[in-house]
């Protein structure tokens, strides 16, 4: 049983030869090593263009902004698979990365779908950007779908890297009409949920992006190449002056065994 209707591999990313390394039509060598930044890259890479000025700084500030988020769960994770492992980098940074999903970075892609489905709302019934956000927010509700982008442990009132996000997207001077869409959402959400959710930068990322052009099929992965970096910057660290077992023995000593024990057997705490 075949799987898509391709029946000879092909690619319009990258070919080469002994003497020439062809990517997205320019010769690697020549025209990219050396003239244009890594961000502009991803960006050729991804869509097959050359980045404007505007895209270029846009792409770039939200790769800066996700970055790093300290010892959150995927960092751990990456840290103590390396402590176990230290010679394999690869292995540590995959550990990293395996952990990005709907709570953790992958809410960027879900909040990017989420201001597609308002934008064609709001232009098929010729409906206000609130009045669209609404009913697509009370439709998630009713089928008990969290809203992704908005709310954070830490972070009660907005995010700060959403306000340097939009900043940042009003000095380029882009169109802004998903940095609207995602702030209608969070006007609209203490009346439908009960809750003052304010914006994270998992919604930040895909306004700004959106409105530039970058495509929403990619969206998950400007914070997966993002946290990459952050990640390095760990299991650099971590080779030098490691923790990963200390997260390991901490979670152990904190840990409270509630399942039944033999009879006559009494554990000892952590000391």
């Amino acid at each position: 049983m075949k799987i898509g209707k391709a029946t000879v591999p092909e690619s319009a990313i990258c070919a080469s030869d002994d003497e020439t390394i062809v990517v997205r039509g320019a010769d690697l060598c020549r025209e990219l090593i050396g003239q244009l930044s890594f961000t502009d890259y991803f960006w050729l890479l991804v869509t097959g263009r050359r980045p404007s000025a505007m895209q270029s700084r846009m792409l770039d500030a939200t790769l800066v902004a996700i970055a790093e988020h300290g010892l959150v769960p995927s960092v751990q994770a990456a840290r103590m698979t390396l402590a176990a492992a230290p010679d394999a980098v690869q292995g540590a940074v995959a550990a990293g990365i395996l952990g990005c999903g709907s709570v953790i970075l992958g809410a960027s892609e879900t909040a990017g779908r989420l201001f597609l489905r308002i934008d064609a709302l709001a232009r098929d019934k010729g409906l206000s950007l609130e009045a669209a956000a609404t009913d697509i927010v009370r439709e998630m509700r009713a089928a008990k779908h969290a809203i992704p982008g908005y709310g954070h442990p830490l972070h009660k009132d907005r995010d700060p890297r959403v306000a340097r996000l939009f900043a940042v997207a009003a000095e380029v001077g882009t169109p802004g009409r998903f940095v609207a869409i995602a702030e209608a959402v969070e006007r609209v959400l203490p009346g439908l949920t009960q809750r003052d959710l304010r914006l994270n930068v998992s919604a930040a990322i895909p306004a700004v992006l959106l409105d530039v052009g970058f495509p929403a099929e990619a969206l998950k992965g400007v914070p997966i190449l993002a946290r990459c970096a952050g990640l390095i910057g760990h299991l650099t660290e971590e080779l030098a002056r490691p923790i990963g077992f200390a997260l390991s023995y901490q979670a152990a000593r904190e840990q409270r065994y509630t399942g039944e024990l033999p009879a006559g057997v009494t554990l000892k705490p952590h000391g």
